[in-house]
């Protein structure tokens, strides 16, 4: 017997990457699936309630709106805002703590937050409190991250992807890799340097699992990736897959910065040669959760992957 249809789950974020995927893998699972939308005619939010989803309009600076969206619901998936945050606005931190302490108000039993992984060992990065890296990032991430744990919901879990697989396909190559469609991945980070992936559909597939069995994920801080693969590798498989050429180009930092690539982004490619999300992907597969390499990523969506 399905007892997933007994479950209301609101899904925050249900327009961007991990929160679309969460929401469609509940459905498919048999979720009753409630969305948190600003805007419930855009076409991502409308494809969802095409497939059975609820749309609550809402958003993270009208608490109100926010117990409104949870009334009745059973869990609660927290995403937090994309993009950079600046220590002006604190807006990542403000809404998240927003959403919990609605959660809390409204009784919700269940609340599972995506972080990212090795927010637990950002003091352990080299030059850590230089004020070299973007430390706001980490700090909020670990900031929300406390607040969930403390908050007192009867069963908590926290899922920490690494790198997404998905940042290579159409939607969004344009933002992290510019020169993809051209054909070239220009980074600072070392062809060979290996990095942690996890598709964003393994993600979605972890959250589900964490939703049909509260009290086995109750109080877990999961790091997710399914392989460790280096930007060489990637091209590879992406060129095969696609018949199209793709290729590395290393840049030194002052290259990188010379041709206007965002100091942000150059200093979180350097970070993946010096240090790195460092996922125990050995312990990740003791929760018998089948993930996919990049290899079964790309042959299954080489479609999305644009090269001219």
């Amino acid at each position: 017997m399905n007892l997933n249809n007994q479950k209301l789950i609101l899904v925050t974020g249900a327009t961007g990457l991990q929160g679309g995927a969460v929401a469609n893998e509940a459905l498919k699972q048999g979720f009753k699936v409630r969305i948190l939308v600003r805007d419930i005619n855009s076409s991502k939010a409308q494809a969802l309630i095409q497939k059975g989803a609820e749309a609550v309009v809402g958003n993270f600076d009208d608490p109100s709106s926010l117990e409104n969206a949870m009334k009745n619901v059973d869990a609660v998936f927290s995403v937090p805002i994309s993009g950079v945050d600046t220590n002006e606005t604190d807006r990542e931190r403000k809404q998240a703590f927003a959403l919990i302490q609605s959660a809390k108000k409204v009784g919700v039993e269940q609340f599972v937050h995506t972080s990212v992984a090795a927010t637990s060992r950002y003091t352990e990065f080299p030059d850590w409190g230089t004020g070299y890296w973007f430390e706001k990032y980490w700090t909020d991430k670990w900031d929300i991250e406390e607040a969930v744990r403390s908050a007192g919901f009867p069963t908590w879990t926290i899922v920490k992807p690494a790198a997404i697989m998905e940042n290579f396909t159409a939607e969004k190559s344009g933002f992290m890799y510019p020169d993809l469609q051209q054909g070239e991945i220009k980074t600072v980070t070392f062809a060979d340097t290996p990095i942690d992936h996890i598709a964003v559909e393994d993600l979605a597939s972890f959250v589900c699992a964490v939703f049909a069995n509260p009290e086995k994920f109750n109080k877990h801080n999961i790091e997710l990736a399914a392989e460790s693969i280096s930007y060489k590798k990637i091209a590879e498989i992406i060129s095969e897959v696609t018949g199209k050429e793709l290729k590395i180009t290393t840049l030194s930092i002052e290259e990188a910065l010379e041709q206007g690539i965002h100091p942000l982004s150059v200093r979180g490619e350097q970070w993946n040669n010096v240090a790195g999300y460092n996922v125990d992907i050995d312990l990740l597969k003791t929760y018998n959760i089948k993930l996919i390499s990049f290899k079964e990523f790309a042959e299954k969506y080489k479609d999305k992957f644009k090269i001219d």
